[in-house]
């Protein structure tokens, strides 16, 4: 059985403090694909992902789906309801097969009140949350359809990089999920992939992206390509 010591909020906690919020916690399994929460449901539960991982969509007025974030293990999701009360502001599906931990608003709020160091880091969560938030906001308010491709790309080959200022990204980034992320049509990231690849920005390694320069990729920004 996965110990719950694997979720961020609750990594700080002794083996007694675990065991004590295993008591307040329902495991469940969900296939890839399920959705585990539903944009305006009523529903308030909080899910620590104990293995798999979950991505948090929603839909635009002509219904295309926008990816808002992807969470693998260790994550949280579905708090904001359980403090606030108000209705799901996304759904939630499971990316591939999903085990979860979920407590009630009520088993929430006693985890919370037992364990300062749960609430400090539940704190730390809603901070990351507003910054990604802003980030978004700022990028689609800012950037054109092709620079926040290339803002993407730029972003996940942060994660990755090398000292010697290269990275690889692996597996290569799926042209529809980059699409939804980024609020744009799939033919607009294979086509800036495309001219990325010709300039050599990119380059396909077996199943990597290989950025040989990041400081070449940043500079594209605030350029269209054509």
């Amino acid at each position: 059985m996965v110990k719950l010591g694997v979720v961020g909020i609750l990594s700080e906690l002794d083996d007694a403090a675990l065991s004590d919020v295993e008591k307040h916690v329902r495991r469940c399994v969900f296939q890839s694909g399920a959705e585990i929460i539903e944009s305006e449901g009523d529903s308030s539960d909080v899910f620590l992902i104990l293995s798999g991982g979950v991505r948090i969509v929603n839909y635009s007025v002509s219904g295309r789906e926008v990816t808002l974030e992807e969470i693998g293990v260790g994550g949280c999701v579905g708090h904001l309801a359980a403090i606030d009360g108000e209705p799901r502001s996304a759904s939630v599906l499971a990316m591939g097969v999903t085990e979860v931990a979920m407590l009630s608003p009520a088993s929430f709020e006693a985890v919370i009140k037992n364990h300062p160091t749960v609430a400090w880091r539940v704190i730390g969560e809603l901070a990351r949350i507003v910054r990604a938030s802003t980030r978004r906001i700022v990028d689609v308010s800012t950037l054109g359809a092709n620079e926040r491709v290339i803002a993407e790309i730029y972003r996940l080959a942060q994660l990755v990089a090398c000292p010697d200022g290269t990275a690889k990204i692996t597996p290569v980034p799926v042209h529809s999920d980059l699409a939804s992320k980024v609020s744009t049509s799939r033919e607009t990231v294979a086509r800036v992939f495309g001219s990325l690849a010709r300039q050599g920005v990119v380059l396909k390694q077996g199943d990597s992206l290989f950025i040989p320069d990041l400081q070449r990729l940043e500079a594209l920004l605030g350029n269209v390509i054509s």
